[in-house]
């Protein structure tokens, strides 16, 4: 299941991410500190769940709900409300909220909304549209419109990815799974924490015992690991 978490507080969107990691099916995506970004987010990521704060600046966790597609639509994300406040709660059920969470979150209590929520989106697999044009990355309170045949490769770093692009780079809170879901076939993975646009490979040069290195046409070195040297080659092929 990958999942945004949205709410004002940066304590309770950390703790939620680290109560959220315990589950290996899980997969937090992004996060989102105000209504109007968790909707950007939204139509970006296409998450399975919105883990969503109720009483937000502006735009609230209800404004939010309300401007979701429609739960009858492939897009619509089920929805978890998470809040201080118990007197939401029958709102909250008739905005079809899978569940509605109190703070400070059980974790006994989280994990039976987890599992919930797995009988919720088993078998709603989003349909595959195609690598996007661009992605829209905030970084350092500036946004970054990044065309993705300009990314030459990806970088992991724990929840982050760097976008490799020529002459800078930027930072983007995606795991490197979830990225490549949507970047591929125009992306592979040649090692645990990289990948590389498949155009911008010039060759790839023999290590010893299986691994290599792969020469961008920037001239950047990038390892490849023996595990996955045998599908860059098939698909360089290609």
């Amino acid at each position: 299941m990958r999942v945004l978490i949205v709410d004002d507080e940066a304590l309770a969107r950390s703790k939620l991410l680290r109560m959220l990691h315990a589950f290996p099916d899980v997969e937090v995506i992004g996060e989102a500190a105000n209504g109007a970004t968790a909707l950007t987010l939204t139509a970006q990521l296409r998450p399975d769940v919105i883990f969503l704060d109720v009483q937000m600046p502006e735009v609230g966790g209800f404004d939010v709900a309300a401007s979701l597609p429609d739960d009858a639509t492939a897009d619509a994300p089920a929805v978890v409300f998470v809040t201080a406040f118990d007197q939401y709660a029958l709102q909250a059920f008739d905005a079809h909220a899978v569940d509605y969470l109190l703070k400070p979150v059980d974790p006994e209590r989280l994990g039976r909304a987890v599992q919930r929520l797995r009988k919720s989106v088993r078998g709603t697999a989003r349909p595959s549209v195609g690598m996007p044009a661009q992605l829209m990355i905030t970084e350092r309170g500036q946004t970054h419109i990044v065309r993705c045949a300009d990314i030459e490769w990806l970088e992991a770093a724990d929840n982050y990815v760097n976008l490799h692009l020529p002459g800078k780079s930027l930072l983007i809170r995606r795991t490197l799974a979830a990225l490549l879901n949507d970047l591929e076939p125009a992306f592979v993975r040649t090692h645990r924490g990289a990948a590389v646009a498949l155009t911008a490979v010039l060759s790839v040069r023999p290590r010893g015992k299986g691994d290599a290195t792969v020469v961008l046409r920037s001239g950047v070195e990038v390892p490849c690991s023996r595990q996955h040297r045998e599908l860059l080659m098939q698909r360089l092929q290609q």
